[in-house]
C-alpha cells in the first residue's frame, strides 16, 4: 500500500496543535469562563461599554488597513520589476529584499526617528528644496506609525508575490499577445489574474501582522497613538507587575 505521506507531516502537526493552537484554545476559554462562575460574557459586555476600548480598536484597524495597502501599492510593482530582472539581477534584487531581516526591528523603528525627525534627512530636504518652511510633523501620529509598518513588513508581501510570478510560464502571455491582445489587457485579464491569489494571501498575512504590532506602534507614535498591540501589552505589564505584586 502506497503511503500518502501523512506521517512526515504528523510530528510537524502535532507541534502545531500542542504548542500553537493549544494556547490559542485556552486563551479563547478564558474570554468566555471565569473560575467559580462558568460561562460568561461580562468581559465582553465591558469591552462594549468602555469607548477607550472601540476607538483603540477603531485605530488599529485603519493604521493596519493603510499599511496594508501601502505594502500592497509598494511591493507588487516591486515584485513586478523583479521578475523581468535576469537572473543574476533576480539574486541581487532579492539579497536586498532579504537584507533587512539581518537587522533588528528595534533599529529598523528607531532609524525612523534620524530619518523622520524634525532634523532628518526627510524635512532637511523638504527645506533645502523650498517645499516648506517649517519642519514637517512625519513621527508620532498616524503617518510615522504607517510608514514604519510598511518599511518592516513589506518583505512578507514581496516574497511570496515573486515567488508566486515567476512560476508563471511565459508562453500564456505570448499566447494572449498572439492573439491580438494589448499589453494592458494581458495584464489585467491573464497576468494579474494569476497572481491575485498570492497577492491576497501576502496582504492578509501583512495585515494581520500589522494587528499584532508593537515595537513600532510604541516607538513611531509616541505610545499615545492607541494601537491595539500596545494598549493590551501595557495593561498586561500592569495586571503583572502592578503595585499589588511587587511586595
Amino acid at each position: 500500500m502506497r503511503s500518502n505521506g501523512f506521517g512526515f507531516i504528523a510530528p510537524l502537526l502535532v507541534l502545531m496543535l500542542v504548542a500553537f493552537n493549544a494556547p490559542i484554545v485556552y486563551m479563547l476559554g478564558l474570554a468566555f469562563w471565569e473560575k467559580g462562575r462558568g460561562f460568561t460574557l461580562e468581559h465582553y459586555e465591558g469591552l462594549a461599554e468602555a469607548p477607550v476600548y472601540l476607538r483603540v480598536l477603531g485605530n488599529t484597524m485603519r493604521i493596519s488597513l493603510i499599511a496594508t495597502l501601502a505594502n500592497v501599492a509598494i511591493g507588487y510593482p516591486l515584485a513586478l520589476w523583479m521578475r523581468g530582472l535576469s537572473t543574476r539581477g533576480r539574486m541581487i534584487a532579492l539579497s536586498m529584499v532579504v537584507l533587512p531581516f539581518w537587522v533588528s526591528i528595534l533599529v529598523r523603528t528607531y532609524s525612523w526617528i534620524v530619518v523622520l525627525g524634525n532634523g532628518g534627512l526627510v524635512n532637511r530636504s523638504l527645506q533645502w528644496l523650498g517645499l516648506t518652511d517649517a519642519p514637517v510633523s512625519f513621527l508620532y501620529n498616524e503617518l510615522g506609525v504607517t510608514i514604519g509598518m510598511a518599511n518592516v513588513l513589506l518583505p512578507f508581501l514581496v516574497l511570496p508575490l515573486f515567488a508566486a510570478m515567476i512560476r508563471i510560464d511565459d508562453r500564456l502571455l505570448q499566447a494572449a499577445a498572439s492573439l491580438g491582445a494589448p499589453p494592458r489587457t494581458i495584464f489585467w485579464k491573464v497576468y494579474f489574474p494569476l497572481t491575485l491569489p498570492a497577492l491576497a494571501a501576502g496582504a492578509l498575512l501583512v495585515f494581520i501582522l500589522c494587528l499584532g504590532f508593537y515595537v513600532t506602534p510604541a516607538v513611531l507614535g509616541g505610545g499615545g497613538l492607541g494601537h491595539l498591540a500596545y494598549y493590551v501589552g501595557w495593561e498586561a505589564l500592569f495586571r503583572l507587575c502592578g503595585p499589588q505584586n511587587w511586595l
